[in-house]
């Protein structure tokens, strides 16, 4: 009973910012959104439209009339790493959340990393997947940017690729992000642990898609990069909790 009642307190006196960062998803940005909207938290929904279709552009025009989404639009595709980047100019809630716009992940596990954010006193959370049912090159992919992250970084994390980063708003804005691809994953965590941020990990769920992804296995090579220019060149930030 007890554990409930943390439970509904922990999530009673949190805003969430969700960044959904969009590319031609027609086929599953309704179902997500609804689902986004659903989770019984206080939250801000901002979309990214990154140079869309037009049946894309569609769902967003219907999704923009509810009162917690805000729609930006680029008027070509520039990338997740920059519709990310865009995204930052916007939001104001406590801890950023990025969602992709498949149907991989489940927004209902929201309250699951924010209840470890909380409780754990943290300024970053991932969500680990279970990646058994991923194709061998793709599972052997991230398993090998994790090890990296690891032995250049001496951390311990488990899924460094995993799009479901909870992220203190502040410390996440202050990261001076410009990362234009799936590079953007190897750029945020490598400076957070560039920081000494201890990132804390819960279990989420994770159902593989296997068609029409747009992440391939070369992917790999600039999130290599990324994460050796932040280990070489260093970064700190002048003060990661100045307001923006």
């Amino acid at each position: 009973m007890w554990q409930e009642k943390l439970r509904t307190d922990t999530l009673q006196h949190m805003k969430l910012s969700v960044i959904i960062p969009v590319y031609n998803e027609a086929s599953t940005l309704g179902a997500l959104l609804e689902r986004v909207l659903a989770v019984p938290l206080d939250k801000e929904v901002v979309i990214v439209d990154d140079g869309s279709d037009q049946a894309t552009k569609n769902l967003l025009e219907t999704a923009a009339g509810n009162k917690n989404v805000t729609l930006i639009t680029h008027s070509e595709n520039q990338g997740k790493g920059a519709a990310i980047c865009t995204a930052l100019n916007h939001v104001q809630g406590d801890a950023i959340i990025i969602q992709d716009a498949d149907l991989e992940y489940y927004p209902e596990d929201y309250p699951t990393l924010i209840e470890k954010f909380m409780v754990s006193n943290a300024q970053a959370v991932y969500g680990v997947r279970d990646l058994s049912e991923r194709s061998f090159l793709m599972k052997w992919g991230n398993h090998a940017m994790t090890f990296a992250t690891n032995i250049l970084f001496g951390s311990r994390l488990h899924d460094m690729e995993t799009c479901y980063k909870l992220i203190d708003r502040q410390l996440m804005q202050s990261l001076q992000l410009n990362s234009r691809g799936f590079e953007i994953e190897g750029e945020i965590t490598s400076k957070l642990l560039s920081m000494g941020i201890d990132i804390k990990e819960a279990p989420i769920r994770y159902e593989h898609r296997k068609e029409g992804k747009k992440l391939t296995p070369w992917d790999g090579i600039p999130t290599l990069l990324a994460l050796l220019k932040t280990r070489f060149n260093g970064f700190s930030p002048p003060n990661p909790q100045t307001e923006n």
